[in-house]
């Protein structure tokens, strides 16, 4: 079994477009001295779940953005928002999210790209209403993550709704197995 995330598993899954871009963002933001860790969908695919997508997503450590007077909150200067026509979205720590900063002081490397762990990506994906992000849930328990892993993690960090959910998701996994 290939050592997972493996960001090989997107070839001939992801555009080459998407790809590059991935790879160009995340230069920049090495450059800029912002730590980052991909997640979204092609963390899922690097974590066993290929599938296309159309945009790039990196968890972002706080110095990727500026504090501006009266509450207001900007991207910091040269944060890649873009790369050509691929969106680029500079994902930030919420309050309450302390464990994230995990995510991004110890990601997994694959390609050079620093990878969010994969208790941290089912997390981001467990708090999206979007139906798409349950299923990437459901295709990575039957692509072989662990989900004691994740159990244990949401225990610790997000007890609650999201433990059931997840639950949820496992069983949908086990029942279309």
């Amino acid at each position: 079994m290939t050592q997972r995330p493996d960001l090989s598993l997107l070839e001939d899954v992801v555009s080459s477009k998407i790809l590059d871009a991935m790879r160009t963002a995340s230069e920049q933001l090495a450059r800029l001295g912002i730590r980052h860790a991909l997640v979204g969908a092609l963390a899922v695919g690097a974590n066993g779940y290929p599938r296309a997508t159309k945009d790039v997503d990196f968890l972002v450590g706080e110095e990727a953005f500026q504090h501006l007077g009266g509450g207001i909150v900007a991207i910091a200067p040269g944060v890649p928002i873009a790369i050509g026509n691929v969106p680029v979205d500079p994902i930030s720590i919420a309050p309450g999210e302390e464990h994230l900063h995990q995510a991004l002081s110890s990601p997994r490397i694959s390609g050079g790209i620093p990878i969010a762990p994969v208790e941290a990506l089912v997390y981001l994906k467990l708090k999206s209403p979007r139906r798409k992000d349950a299923a990437d849930i459901v295709e990575l328990v039957r692509s072989g993550i662990d989900p004691k892993s994740i159990r244990d993690y949401l225990a610790r960090h997000a007890p609650g709704d999201l433990e059931r959910k997840f639950q949820a998701l496992v069983a949908e996994s086990e029942e279309e197995a």
